[in-house]
């Protein structure tokens, strides 16, 4: 006698083969069977009428490590289908931390601690060099000594051995940009006694990004470690239909020479990170305080609106403030800084972004329009490239005007890239959101519908399929997701939360 039995589906197994029609038949929190059955062998069955089935799919690229504990049933990730994330992306897991304010110190402590969270997603983390990094040495810009690399290498092993999947470096952020490569390819050595896999945001991803794209290679060459690159794209407008072409290729030649080379996507043209990474890196040394007193000093700040005005001059109407802490300044949400600095009468965008980071205490996001089309759907369509959202767990009505990859990243693949851009069948579109990132990742029982497979399942109407997000209204339910099912628990149905919370904490 089964559990449930979900009937009449176009089974879409996540290994990109041809969709087919069949029955799957589940016990507890997994796949026991595929065929056809019938209702008296089961204590419930749904009718998936014809619409498709899918594995759940897999968020590789997350930030709900800083999230999630706050909003359990993680709308944001249900509703778009996602089952399974992997956080601590780019270098800012949220431990190790040798904070005296932080909740948590360990990797081991803290995924025990979400473990006794009930969360409606599963849930698994990388390990961050730069929090690495920041509990030994802060901020500091200095070359790390010998001892503390000892330190830092500790506190990779340590993490790994406790269940993180792999190492992350997010190197346009402090103070992960202090690291040189030798320093990072010592770290991420540790990931390779462990099966672990290294994940980077690039040191560049304007005009640097086919240097940046050469340095991970190198890292991951000298570790001798599989290579994910994050949320690969240009950002540098002269440079599009040009340089992913050149970073694509030496990916490409990497895994021609044998090299385990992946990277994600998320599939927007703007980005989304805190204001204050249009700054120089060499302001942030010493952490934020001290980037306060190079804001205020006016020598210091005056060079520092050179080199923002270097780079950013022409491009203030692109880059819009996405959330930000203040009642007061609650207004400036959604504008741009050229026309938040032409409301305040200041002088340029810089001098407004300087104003912003410190009265919000740099606590400030921003939304950028910096990519194109034929970039994005050049890089979309590579083999070795997967869905990412590089978004978080949060509610629907969370404030601000968060990035619409948060809550539509999947489903907008299925919808503008797969079904009207016609760039590849929906079998491959399922694969590289389900069985691509699991076997990447390391899941064993996860991403694929096989038996024994864990039973994270979708049912969707391909057709019916809509990204709602906007970028000026993100906080929409896709539509067209008939039912999401996590680890056999039903958990959305129809656009509507169960409140269920089946997740469960991973280990590598």
């Amino acid at each position: 006698m089964y559990d449930l039995l979900i009937k009449n589906g176009r089974i879409l197994d996540g290994t990109g083969a041809p969709w087919y029609r069949g029955d799957l038949a589940i016990i507890g929190d997994e796949i026991v069977g595929i065929g056809k059955f019938s209702d008296e062998q089961s204590l419930a069955s749904v009718d998936a009428q014809d619409f498709y089935v899918s594995p759940g799919f897999i968020d590789i690229h997350s930030h709900s490590d800083d999230t999630l504990a706050d909003n359990p049933l993680a709308e944001s990730r249900i509703h778009q289908g996602i089952t399974t994330e992997i956080a601590g992306n780019c270098g800012l897991s949220v431990v190790p931390s040798a904070s005296v304010d932080a909740k948590y110190s360990r990797m081991g402590e803290y995924l025990g601690a979400m473990s006794r969270i009930d969360t409606s997603v599963n849930f698994a983390m990388l390990v961050g060099q730069g929090a690495i990094r920041a509990s030994v040495m802060g901020y500091s810009s200095k070359q790390a000594t010998e001892q503390q690399m000892d330190a830092m290498r500790a506190y990779a092993e340590e993490a790994l051995q406790e269940g993180a999947f792999g190492i992350s470096t997010g190197l346009i952020y402090p103070p992960g940009c202090f690291s040189s490569t030798e320093e990072i390819a010592e770290i991420v050595k540790t990931a390779s006694r462990y099966g672990a896999y290294y994940s980077t945001h690039i040191r560049g991803e304007g005009p640097t990004v086919v240097e940046g794209i050469k340095e991970a290679l190198e890292i991951a060459e000298m570790a001798e470690v599989p290579l994910h690159v994050s949320h690969h794209k240009v950002i540098y407008s002269p440079d599009w239909r040009v340089s992913c072409k050149t970073t694509i290729a030496l990916m490409e030649e990497a895994r021609r020479r044998g090299r385990d080379v992946t990277a994600d996507q998320y599939p927007y043209n703007a980005s989304a990170t805190n204001l204050s990474a249009n700054l120089p890196s060499w302001a942030f040394d010493g952490g934020d305080e001290a980037l306060f007193e190079r804001l205020r000093d006016p020598i210091t700040r005056g060079k520092i609106i050179k080199a923002c005005e270097e780079a950013h001059s022409n491009h203030w109407d692109e880059i819009h403030v996405s959330y930000l802490n203040t009642k007061e300044n609650s207004w400036m949400v959604g504008k741009s800084v050229a026309d938040i600095a032409k409301a305040l009468g200041k002088a340029s965008g810089s001098e407004a972004l300087m104003d912003i980071l410190l009265a919000e205490k740099n606590h400030v996001g921003e939304i950028h329009f910096n990519m194109c089309e034929e970039d994005i759907e050049y890089i979309m369509t590579r083999d070795f490239v997967m869905t990412g959202s590089d978004g978080s767990a949060i509610s629907m009505n969370n404030p601000g005007m968060p990035h619409p990859r948060n809550y539509g990243a999947f489903v907008r693949t299925l919808t503008h890239y797969c079904r009207e851009r016609k760039l590849f069948s929906l079998e491959h579109a399922v694969f590289r959101q389900t069985g691509f990132p699991a076997a990447r990742i390391g899941l064993a029982d996860r991403g694929l519908i096989k038996r024994g497979m864990k039973a994270d399942l979708l049912i969707f109407d391909f057709k019916g399929l809509q990204d709602t997000p906007t970028f000026f209204k993100p906080q929409q339910v896709c539509q067209g997701i008939k039912q999401v099912y996590v680890n056999g628990v039903l958990t959305a149905e129809n656009g509507v939360h169960t409140g269920a919370k089946a997740g469960t904490v991973l280990r590598r």
